[in-house]
């Protein structure tokens, strides 16, 4: 019998195996029998036939009571990545632009709560966050994820904040829904947004939306720089433009390609 709340079409047995897959990560890149029975809330006999069905298909390695991700599993994320436009239209004028400002720059979509980067281009100078494409964040806390949340409805907004963990990951994070509501409500008015050190002390970010020709936010792009180095007046004097001059040239790029093939399957960006 499917889960309740799920259509007769739900495969329990699938959305366990994604589960266990999903419960390796940066903090647990190994796992025993009984971690991944606990986190994904299953018995020990149904985690041992799912990591040893993996584990039969290439995507887990087993050393005694440890098991690991094999590097097959990037086929998964690759498949998406392939069919993806909009990363490969956008990684050149990404390149441009970090080679014109000498910092970071990432292109990140929405997937469900969370922020997910899909093109980067990186500079020497590293946060201790560790970023690449893949990585995941809470959209409310960055800077990407506020410039696409806040093209959406109202009602839409609301809810994704009612659910999202409201935890400060620094003392600067905003952590009440009325802090994040006007916050959402000033991107929309300005066109984008600024995090100042609330996903990691020393980092601020600005990002601004990315619309296919049909004016959907469809994804952001980002600038990611040291806050000892940049003051919030100067990243707003001096890398906002360059960074809005990028977005034209991706979005320009987009109504040459059309919406449907640059737009993210399932994010729920709609206006």
């Amino acid at each position: 019998m499917p889960e309740p709340g799920r259509g007769r079409h739900f495969v329990n047995s699938f959305a366990h195996g994604l589960a266990v897959v999903r419960s390796f990560d940066a903090e647990h890149p190994t796992r025993t029998l009984s971690d991944v029975a606990r986190d994904c809330g299953l018995t020990r006999a149904a985690a041992r036939r799912l990591l040893l069905t993996l584990a039969d298909l290439g995507y887990v390695h087993q050393d005694g009571r440890q098991f690991r991700l094999t590097p097959r599993v990037l086929e998964l994320g690759y498949s998406y990545l392939s069919s993806f436009t909009l990363p490969e239209l956008a990684e050149p004028h990404l390149e441009q632009l970090v080679g014109r400002i000498r910092e970071s720059s990432s292109l990140c979509v929405l997937d469900g709560d969370d922020i997910v980067y899909v093109a980067r281009v990186p500079t020497s100078r590293i946060m201790t966050a560790a970023i690449t494409v893949g990585t995941r964040f809470p959209a409310h806390v960055t800077s990407v994820g506020r410039v696409i949340l806040a093209d959406l409805p109202d009602e839409e907004i609301d809810t994704r904040l009612s659910r999202a963990d409201l935890t400060p990951l620094t003392p600067r994070t905003m952590t009440t829904l009325d802090a994040l509501r006007a916050e959402l409500r000033r991107v929309r008015r300005q066109g984008y947004a600024i995090v100042d050190q609330e996903l990691e002390l020393g980092l601020r970010s600005i990002a601004a939306p990315v619309r296919d020709r049909g004016g959907e936010v469809t994804a952001a792009v980002n600038i990611a720089v040291h806050a000892g180095r940049n003051s919030l007046e100067s990243v707003r004097r001096d890398l906002l433009p360059p960074l809005l001059d990028t977005v034209a040239r991706i979005e320009a790029d987009l109504r040459i390609t059309g919406p449907a093939r640059a737009s993210s399957p399932g994010t729920g960006t709609h206006r």
